[in-house]
């Protein structure tokens, strides 16, 4: 592993991405051109850079986590095209780019989305491990999909869209947050950090030490977005600024205040670290994507 393997790692997950997806140049000619647009329009890839890191800190080689890298990066690109649609966040900015709807339709859009959620399934059945370490795969990531997971948590986001949690305690609402996001941007976290696990074949302890990070991962991902809609600027962010504010969502530093919200994204960071120490140094690629999620400007 070089000393900064992110650089390498995205390069390699373009490629297989770039591989997997159809050619645009067949029928349906617009499905594919959309469902391009949506997976090869750039993106962080901190999905697939968590299953090479999670894998490789284990002794996998990174052809053996290939499919389940392209797998979990298709799965969040369709989330997105979903997320962005009109009937749900009502977005035109991914990415610095226009939204899939925006650049094409809104059935493309919709169909892009399951298409890619489809190929994610297909490229995960194929990959290299055993028959039961695949199937094991395939069902940690068919539950970050569903209700326990994306959906479920976008869901509860719909529900709470617009109610600032009116007749509840903060408690109550700050628990209810943190239940929305460990389902709606958590569980699919977890599962990069599971896939590359279970490719690799961890034990059940290192497993469970590995679920402590990745849920404090989560969180904090979701605090940082948080922070940076009121902070930062869409020019930067590549999305719309301001966004929750105008949708009236409940978010962290509406809850607890900025300041307060800043301490609890380090107070994660704290955990994550704490929680790879017993991993030693072969979880340095881990730690450093934990200092990239908190300390991230868009």
């Amino acid at each position: 592993m070089t000393a900064d393997p992110f650089a390498d790692w995205r390069s390699r997950v373009e490629a297989a991405l770039d591989q997997h997806l159809p050619d645009p140049a067949h029928d349906p000619v617009r499905l594919h051109a959309a469902m391009r647009h949506a997976v090869l329009g750039g993106g962080k890839r901190v999905r697939p850079l968590l299953v090479y890191a999670t894998g490789t800190a284990l002794g996998a080689s990174e052809e053996d986590l290939d499919d389940a890298a392209v797998a979990v990066e298709f799965i969040h690109c369709y989330s997105l095209v979903h997320d962005d649609l009109p009937s749900m966040d009502d977005d035109a900015l991914r990415r610095g780019r226009p939204t899939v709807h925006v650049a094409f339709d809104e059935a493309t859009a919709i169909l892009a989305g399951d298409a890619l959620q489809a190929l994610a399934f297909e490229v995960l059945a194929a990959a290299p491990q055993t028959a039961e370490a695949r199937i094991a795969m395939l069902a940690e990531l068919a539950q970050a999909v569903g209700v326990a997971g994306m959906c479920g948590g976008q869901a509860l986001d719909i529900d709470a869209t617009g109610t600032h949690g009116h007749g509840q305690s903060k408690e109550k609402q700050l628990a209810a947050l943190e239940r929305m996001h460990a389902l709606k941007t958590g569980a699919l976290l977890r599962c990069a950090v599971r896939l590359g696990a279970l490719a690799a074949g961890a034990d059940a302890d290192t497993r469970a030490t590995l679920d402590r990070y990745a849920d404090a991962l989560g969180l904090a991902f979701q605090i940082r977005d948080d922070l940076l809609d009121i902070e930062g600027d869409t020019a930067t962010l590549g999305k719309t600024a301001g966004k929750d504010l105008a949708q009236q969502k409940t978010t962290f530093p509406a809850l607890l205040g900025v300041e307060a919200s800043r301490d609890r994204l380090s107070a994660l960071f704290t955990l994550m670290q704490d929680s790879l120490a017993r991993l030693g140094r072969p979880a340095d690629a881990l730690s450093l994507l934990a200092r990239k999620v908190v300390m991230r400007n868009h």
